[in-house]
């Protein structure tokens, strides 16, 4: 049986089932079969799935919206998410040479902290992939109506019908085989970073006047300091890839020096450039000027910088990069929907694959109405820290279930790669998780929080009889 295979979620082309189900004295039993998978990844391509991943909202959707909201200090923003996904990354290393299973989050909750937790995360984690999924493709959405401007197209198109046809294409391709879209996702990332260092780095020069650029004076703390969190919070979509090198940790060569490395030097690479974005920005324009911009800030600063033809790269860079997000996300939550019914969590039926295509079709029909529904939502910050609210819950959770399998020391865990200055640092991870969610919106807190409780009812009345087993 062929799975479907892709840069995001872990997905394995040719993977076996992880689990058959039995009925075991009135309670429903997972039992995990032994897999041993071909390791063939090396660090090159685990830091391409790490930042082919990242790469996107931070530079072509966040800018004008981030600069807005904090002034010139949303550069700090992009360092706090940094940080933050930094130090969960080393946790989560741990965890992935331990059970390099897939699943990701889901998978090292739920054998650490139990069905519960397991459950809560395993059903919003889905659901935060769906909003993250959306959120993409309104940015694509924008991207195209610039196209289509450039093109000379004189219809009026609204972005999110665009993004709409956009996400029913996308999805249609997904439940038809996506066998190549790993390697589409490869040369979309080297085509992403050659433009990117180019632009930047010409950017980076004219800003500071080495090349004759004129730069804006304006306070760095213009919009004071609260604004910095919560842009922080706002931007940390920007980095929910980075945890996605763990989901593959079972293909990576020698894991326990790649995995880690991988997800850290991604993480350093994609703050660096975000926060180059913001500096060559703000040198080009003000704040109030890039956020009336908004998604598309940085088609106007590209043209600033390079001329009319530095706008039209960075145009179709925009349009690559929300495209390779907008798939990554949309493979990733068919994955995680597969990861918790596969364990009978939610009915067995929704990780179904389709014998002919090797896809999970069904878990990818059940998400179109979903990312439909929340596109015509059309509030891009609120997918956005909704899809951040629910992850960050997870890389919480994932940093103290590290600590309960210290604690308990089971013996099968053996991790490849041990987290330093322990229990400190995976502690510090979790608590940070936590508190970036204070500072969101309210409307964004009602939401996530509906959303948990949803998940937890779901478990209560449906999953709560189910036992996890088979890491042994």
């Amino acid at each position: 049986m062929r799975f479907f295979s892709g840069s995001v979620g872990g997905n394995i082309e040719g993977e076996k089932p992880e689990s058959s189900f039995k009925e075991d004295k009135g309670h429903s039993t997972i039992v995990e079969e032994d897999i041993e998978l071909e390791r063939t990844i090396g660090l090159a391509g685990a830091f391409t799935v790490g930042i082919g991943t990242m790469i996107g909202a931070g530079i072509f959707v966040f800018p004008g919206i981030a600069v807005g909201y904090a002034g010139p200090a949303a550069a700090i923003s992009f360092v706090i998410g940094g940080l933050i996904a930094l130090i969960v990354a080393l946790p989560t290393s741990e965890l992935a040479t331990a059970m390099p299973r897939s699943g990701g989050g889901y998978y090292f909750i739920s054998r650490g902290m139990g069905s519960f937790f397991g459950s809560m995360v395993g059903i919003s984690l889905w659901i935060g992939l769906i909003f993250a999924s959306s959120f993409y493709l309104m940015g694509f959405g924008f991207y195209g109506k610039e196209v289509l401007v450039d093109l000379g197209v004189r219809l009026s198109v609204d972005p999110i019908v665009i993004a709409i046809l956009f996400g029913l294409i996308l999805i249609l391709v997904s439940i038809f085989g996506t066998e190549n879209s790993a390697k589409l996702q490869n040369l979309v990332v080297l085509i992403l970073l050659g433009t990117l260092a180019v632009f930047l780095g010409y950017g980076s020069l004219d800003s500071f006047v080495f090349l004759g650029g004129n730069r804006v004076s304006e306070d760095f703390f213009s919009s004071g300091f609260f604004p910095i969190f919560s842009t922080a919070a706002l931007v940390f979509t920007s980095y929910l890839g980075f945890a996605q090198v763990a989901t593959i940790a079972g293909d990576i060569k020698k894991p326990g020096k790649n995995l880690p490395l991988a997800m850290i030097v991604s993480v350093l690479v994609v703050t660096t450039l975000y926060v180059l974005t913001i500096f060559v920005s703000t040198s080009v324009f003000n704040s109030a000027d890039l956020f009336l911009f908004g998604e598309t800030a940085i088609i106007e600063v590209s043209k600033a910088v390079l001329g009319p033809l530095g706008g039209v790269v960075i145009l179709f860079a925009g349009l690559l990069a929300t495209f390779s997000s907008a798939n990554a996300s949309i493979l990733a939550s068919s994955r995680a929907l597969y990861s918790v019914s596969r364990d009978a969590i939610l009915p067995k039926k929704l990780s179904k694959i389709n014998l002919k295509y090797g896809t999970p079709h069904i878990a990818l029909i059940l998400a179109t109405p979903l990312i439909v529904g929340l596109i015509l939502f059309g509030r891009v910050e609120i997918l956005a820290e909704v899809a951040s609210f629910l992850h960050l819950v997870m890389y919480g959770l994932m940093c103290f279930a590290l600590v309960f399998l210290r604690r308990m020391n089971p013996s099968w865990y053996n991790p490849k790669f041990t987290v330093p200055l322990y229990p400190y640092l995976p502690i510090l991870g979790g608590l940070l998780s936590f508190s970036l969610i204070f500072f969101m919106e309210l409307l964004t807190k009602l939401i996530g929080v509906t959303i948990l409780i949803l998940s937890i009812s779901w478990y209560i009345t449906y999953a709560k009889d189910i036992e996890l087993k088979g890491v042994e």
